[in-house]
């Protein structure tokens, strides 16, 4: 049970990427960073109250699964989706959907994909691969994080789609619905300038730990972290810990801004020439902010290894700085979708 004509797509992103992947199969030819757009899926959260390791959840896009439904409804698709009460059901639900020659997207752990480098094990319950077809007891999977397809053993596809614990997927399972005809002419002004227009919302939200304020808040809290009286080895733990969630899991922080300039960069073709020109210069501008998320990791990380008065002030006015450059870009993409 083998989809022939399947092309594998190694990407930045799991979900945008295994998206794009699945939508190219059905010969919709959107790219990553534009299904990333399309879906509003850009942000940023500081989450004092949710715990990760210990240490507050920090976000840079929008919770799993937005992209998949996000970029479904804006192109007028409709997904099947399941989960399952048990293992049993859910490998066999996907072993009929690929005797049926349908490509199959799937919710794992990361922890558990025997094919992943150690180095890159973690338990993280929302990763996102395509199931192509199965030779014996092995599953042909597209990870997008892989250069290459490789296949999996059925015991530990099974224990990936059913890990326990955080965003725990119950074995989800996705594929196009075919039942009706797939529209391939979209008219794609509207859709990207709503989801821009809906994007710049999120981020100028009135909410203290959303968006640009989440930004500057997450600067104050560094600022303060100096004179506190929490241990060195917390202050360490704490910068440390911010680094990982920018730029260990998913794409991170920079990543993130980088894919949304692609994304306003193959946008601006579809528009006249005074919004192509803005667009433009917005996409330029977000890489310039993409490349101060990776200068303020990279101080932060300097920082972590040897703990300073100054250096902490400095690493939180890079991050002010970062927060206002978004809020300006936003004000020039609002301006341009008018």
């Amino acid at each position: 049970m083998t989809i022939e004509s399947f092309q594998h797509q190694h990407t930045a992103h799991c979900e945008s990427g295994v998206m794009s992947t699945l939508l190219k199969h059905y010969g919709l030819d959107f790219s990553e960073p534009m299904l990333f757009g399309l879906s509003s899926a850009l942000t940023f959260a500081y989450l004092p109250m949710i715990k990760v390791s210990g240490m507050p959840l920090i976000a840079y896009r929008m919770p799993p699964k937005t992209i998949i439904r996000n970029s479904c409804k804006k192109l007028g698709l409709q997904l099947n989706m399941y989960k399952f009460s048990s293992p049993a059901q859910g490998m066999q639900k996907l072993d009929l959907a690929l005797q049926n020659n349908q490509l199959v997207g799937l919710q794992t752990s990361v922890f558990w994909l025997p094919y992943m480098p150690e180095a890159l094990r973690f338990h993280f319950n929302a990763h996102n691969i395509l199931v192509y077809g199965k030779k014996d007891d092995h599953y042909l999977i597209s990870d997008p994080v892989m250069e290459n397809p490789v296949a999996c053993p059925r015991i530990d596809l099974e224990r990936a789609r059913f890990a326990k614990g955080a965003l725990a997927g119950k074995g989800l399972m996705y594929t196009l619905d075919l039942s009706k005809p797939i529209n391939h002419c979209i008219d794609l002004v509207p859709l990207i300038r709503n989801a821009i227009v809906k994007n710049a919302r999120q981020m100028q939200a009135p909410l203290p730990f959303v968006g640009i304020k989440g930004i500057h808040l997450l600067a104050n809290r560094i600022q303060k972290l100096k004179k506190s009286r929490k241990s060195d080895q917390y202050k360490k733990l704490y910068l440390g810990h911010i680094v990982r969630m920018q730029e260990e899991i998913g794409t991170g922080g920079a990543g993130f801004r980088y894919m949304y300039a692609s994304f306003l960069q193959q946008s601006a073709y579809y528009f006249p020439t005074n919004q192509q020109t803005l667009l433009l210069d917005a996409a330029k501008f977000m890489t310039d902010i993409g490349d101060n998320w990776r200068r303020f990791a990279s101080r932060t990380v300097k920082l972590c290894r040897n703990l300073s008065e100054n250096g902490f002030y400095d690493v939180a006015q890079l991050l002010h700085q970062v927060a206002d450059d978004e809020k300006k870009l936003w004000q020039m993409l609002i301006k341009a979708m008018k």
